[in-house]
C-alpha cells in the first residue's frame, strides 16, 4: 500500500484548522509554504510543506502575527516551540503527536508522551490530549486526510501507553481477589481503545477484571462462567454489532449467557449512545461516557 506524501489544500486546511483560501494568501505574500504543481496547475504539498504549516499554526494560534513567523528561520521557530510548550502543553503535544504520525516517527510520540508524563497524570493525558487527538484524526481519516496506515500507527502507541499503565497498577498488587469485571469487544469489532480504557479506569478503582478483547462471539463468553459465579460483563461498541439492534443483542446475551444465574452486562460506546435503556432487559446498563462509568465504580466501591 503506497503511504500519502503529498497532500492537496483541502487536507492542509484539514489538518492545520487554517482556510484554504487564508494557506492562498499565506503562500503568495509571504512565500510562507513552497507546494509542487500537477499539470493542471493544482497545489499538491509535501510532508515538509505540511510540518511547517502545523509549526506556523502553533505559533499563529498562540498569538504571534503571521508577518514575523514569516521572517523567521526554521530553527528559530523550533527554540521558539519549544519555549512556548511548557505553556501549552495540550495544544503542543497534539501537533506534535500529529507529525510523529505522518513520519510514523515512535521516538518523537515517546518524549512528548514522557514530558506530559511529567505534568499530568495518565488519566489527564488521555482526557486532555488523547481524546481530542482521536476525535482529530477520526475526522481525517474519513474525509481521506490521512491514510488508514495513519491512524494506525498512532493508535496502536496510544494503546501501548494505556496497555504499559494498567501494568503499573496491576504490578503492585500484593493480593489476589477474583474479578469483578470480564471486559470484551463484540464479533468483528477491532476498535480497541475505548475497551482499552475503560479496563484502566476500572483497575485504577482497585478492581479485578479479564480482559478478553477484540472480536468475541457471544457464546464465547459461556467458559468465562465456567471459571466464575459472578461476574459483570463490560462490552464496547463502536461500528458493531451491524446485523442486529442493540436491543437484539441484549436479548441474545441474556438467552446465552443467562441461562442459570443472570450476569450484568454494561454497555459502551458509539452505537449506544441513542439507545434508550428502559427498553433494555433490566441485568443491561448503559454507559454514555467514560465519566459516568468512572462515578459508577466509585459508587461500587
Amino acid at each position: 500500500m503506497l503511504i500519502k506524501t503529498q497532500f492537496s489544500i483541502k487536507d492542509l486546511e484539514n489538518l492545520s484548522g487554517v482556510k484554504a483560501h487564508t494557506i492562498r494568501i499565506w503562500e503568495k505574500r509571504y512565500n510562507l509554504l513552497e507546494p509542487d504543481r500537477t499539470d493542471t496547475n493544482i497545489r499538491k504539498y509535501d510532508l515538509i510543506n505540511l510540518k511547517k504549516l502545523l509549526n506556523v499554526t502553533f505559533l499563529y494560534n498562540e498569538g504571534y502575527k503571521i508577518s514575523k513567523i514569516a521572517g523567521f528561520e526554521q530553527e528559530e521557530i523550533s527554540k521558539l516551540i519549544n519555549s512556548l510548550a511548557e505553556k501549552n502543553q495540550e495544544d503542543y503535544a497534539i501537533q506534535a503527536f500529529k507529525t510523529s504520525m505522518f513520519d510514523f516517527d515512535h521516538h518523537l510520540f515517546t518524549r512528548t508522551f514522557n514530558d506530559l508524563s511529567k505534568e499530568k497524570t495518565f488519566r489527564e493525558i488521555f482526557y486532555d490530549v488523547f481524546i481530542p487527538l482521536l476525535n482529530e484524526i477520526g475526522v481525517l481519516w474519513q474525509t481521506g486526510t490521512i491514510d488508514p496506515s495513519h491512524e494506525r500507527f498512532i493508535s496502536e502507541l496510544i494503546k501501548q501507553k494505556i496497555i504499559i499503565s494498567i501494568s503499573k497498577i496491576q504490578q503492585e498488587r500484593t493480593k489476589k481477589e477474583l474479578p469483578a469485571f470480564a471486559l470484551y469487544l463484540p464479533y468483528e469489532e477491532i476498535h480497541e481503545i475505548g475497551l482499552l480504557y475503560a479496563n484502566y479506569e476500572i483497575v485504577s478503582e482497585g478492581f479485578n477484571t479479564v480482559y478478553l478483547g477484540t472480536n468475541i462471539p457471544v457464546e464465547s463468553l459461556k467458559y468465562i462462567l465456567k471459571h466464575y459465579e459472578e461476574i459483570t460483563f463490560l462490552s464496547y461498541f463502536t461500528v458493531k454489532p451491524d446485523t442486529e439492534s442493540v436491543y437484539d443483542y441484549a436479548k441474545r446475551f441474556n438467552s446465552m449467557i443467562n441461562t442459570d444465574k443472570p450476569m450484568k452486562l454494561w454497555l459502551m460506546g458509539s452505537k449506544i449512545q441513542n439507545v434508550i435503556p428502559s427498553k433494555l432487559p433490566e441485568n443491561v446498563s448503559v454507559f454514555l461516557s467514560m465519566q459516568e462509568l468512572n462515578s459508577k465504580l466509585k459508587r461500587l466501591k
